[in-house]
């Protein structure tokens, strides 16, 4: 009796003035939003920082349609960029011999050159540095280094770890102008190596973007560092979480991962 009751499709057209073909074709279209929906959601619960653009990258599709999509069933990255972080900068220090030398320079190879810088994570009342070094062509973290105390030693440490990773050395060294930079223990040796040292000019961070963007962005994926127990559950989160951007994490401006980037511009070398 219900199945009988079921108005017909085609004098169900002609009540709406359509096309009886376009009631199986909303049909389907709803079944294929369903679908793509299920994959939006999957990517926002493995990658909670992700926009519609990134996911649109990792489901291979279309970014407009993607977006379309997330608005309709109101989908939204669960973690998102509200607020810029600064480490407190050497205002007294003065003009910094090492210019800017990437500042007109292609980036067009990997190992052209590196940058580098530091960040504090505030935990418990105490801190906690962060340094990292970065191929400003593949936009890996290649170099790290965490430590109670931000000093020339915490990022030569980061430099030597990347000099271990990739076996060799940049052609550019960039920086901000900060103190932990400039000491002897880096710039100088940097130089002793056949590196050319570059810093971004005073006051001016986003000469060192790439690291400026790293840092904001990450920070927001690690969370609130309050819950873990000790520092070393952070530490063990903060090497996790490198390992996400550098494997996992769709870099926006590369369109794939970083560390896919590299594979295949060592495979385009050869």
């Amino acid at each position: 009796m219900e199945i009988a009751n079921r108005p017909n499709k085609t004098r169900l057209a002609k009540k709406l003035g359509i096309a009886r073909s376009t009631l199986y074709y909303r049909s389907k279209k709803k079944l294929a939003d369903e679908h793509i929906k299920t994959g939006i959601v999957e990517v926002n619960e493995s990658n909670p920082s992700y926009g519609h653009r990134r996911i649109a990258i990792a489901l291979g599709m279309n970014r407009k349609k993607i977006l379309r999509l997330m608005k309709k069933f109101k989908i939204k990255p669960k973690i998102c960029r509200n607020r810029r972080f600064f480490k407190p900068g050497d205002i007294r220090l003065p003009e910094a011999i090492y210019k800017n030398e990437i500042k007109e320079t292609v980036i067009n190879e990997i190992n052209l050159a590196w940058a580098g810088d530091f960040t504090y994570i505030k935990y418990r009342g105490s801190f906690l540095y962060l340094a990292t070094i970065i191929d400003a062509y593949t936009r890996e973290i290649i170099g790290s280094a965490v430590s109670k105390w931000h000093s020339k030693h915490l990022v030569k440490a980061a430099l030597l770890d990347a000099m271990k990773q990739r076996k060799t050395l940049p052609k550019y060294f960039h920086s901000d102008q900060g103190s932990e930079y400039r000491a002897e223990d880096h710039a100088e040796y940097l130089t002793k190596l056949g590196v050319t040292v570059s810093m971004s000019t005073k006051s001016s961070p986003w000469q060192n973007g790439r690291q400026e963007s790293l840092y904001s962005q990450f920070k927001l994926e690690l969370g609130n560092v309050n819950r873990f127990e000790t520092e070393n559950h952070l530490c063990e989160a903060i090497y996790r979480q490198i390992y996400y951007y550098n494997h996992k994490r769709i870099h926006s401006a590369l369109k794939t991962l970083p560390a896919k980037f590299y594979t295949l511009a060592v495979a385009g070398r050869s």
